[in-house]
């Protein structure tokens, strides 16, 4: 009877996971397939069409955005990277008081609306008389990333043992080598997650962009906001990001493991 209910259960826990991917992903499935579709309709496939791809790549406004998006995204995510994880290594080696209180006001934009991060940002480069502008967009969203590291690269420098920095120093590595030949290659995949997120995080961004941008420079979900009729080459846009996303994340976790069996074979 037990064995009953327990297949009884599974199988309804299956179809639970089942119904909440469908909800997840059907909607992405949707917008794929209509941007291939040869009218405006978002209910009636009428036919095979590539032209919103080719209105896509056209549309001037749609490629700045584009352009915009992706250059905040890098430089946002290659500074917080850096200094996220500079941050994270150093609060691992301070005073558990200070590492404590620091941890928790790092938390605060976390936990924080982003309409009260984007408010605030704003008010401050207006106080400080600075107009904004590119420069002000990356520069915020610096700011709001450099939380997510420093969380995705603290819990695996609590694993690393305290002596492995200072063994390097004894056998003969200056700090710089014992940081970067011995640290960093332990701490490697947590970093790298941090600079997924906070990639991510800036690609997604609307609510900080709308606050902190400067007149002229609109991100995609900028963009998307502003448009004053549906653009279904807005669909093709998804489309492709949704491939492209795809490919880093295949890439991210495939390129591991086969690392992994060229290890195994060669010591083998």
């Amino acid at each position: 009877m037990k064995k009953k209910r327990k297949t009884l259960w599974e199988h309804f826990t299956s179809c639970y996971l089942l119904l909440i991917l469908l909800f997840i992903y059907l909607p992405i499935l949707y917008v794929i397939l209509f941007s291939f579709n040869e009218s405006k309709s978002l209910s009636n496939f009428t036919g095979f069409s590539l032209k919103w791809y080719e209105n896509m790549f056209q549309d001037r406004t749609m490629l700045q955005s584009i352009y915009y998006t992706v250059l905040v995204a890098v430089i946002a995510t290659v500074v917080s990277t850096i200094v996220g994880t500079v941050a994270a290594i150093g609060l691992s080696k301070a005073k558990r008081v200070v590492r404590t209180l620091v941890l928790e006001v790092n938390n605060l934009p976390v936990m924080n609306p982003d309409i009260v991060t984007a408010i605030g940002l704003m008010l401050l480069f207006i106080s400080m008389k600075v107009q904004l502008s590119l420069v002000t967009l990356i520069l915020a969203h610096i700011t709001f990333c450099i939380p997510y590291v420093i969380l995705s690269v603290m819990p695996k420098l609590r694993q690393l043992d305290d002596n492995v920095a200072e063994a390097a120093l004894d056998l003969g590595a200056n700090p710089w080598q014992a940081l970067t030949k011995v640290i960093i290659p332990q701490i490697y995949p947590a970093i790298l997650s941090g600079a997924l997120i906070a990639f991510s995080m800036s690609f997604d961004d609307f609510v900080i962009s709308f606050f902190t941008a400067g007149v002229g420079i609109n991100n995609i979900s900028m963009y998307v906001y502003s448009m004053k009729r549906y653009n279904p080459s807005v669909n093709a846009l998804s489309t492709l990001i949704m491939v492209v996303v795809t490919l880093i994340l295949i890439l991210v976790n495939v390129i591991p493991s086969v690392r992994e069996k060229r290890n195994k074979k060669e010591e083998a």
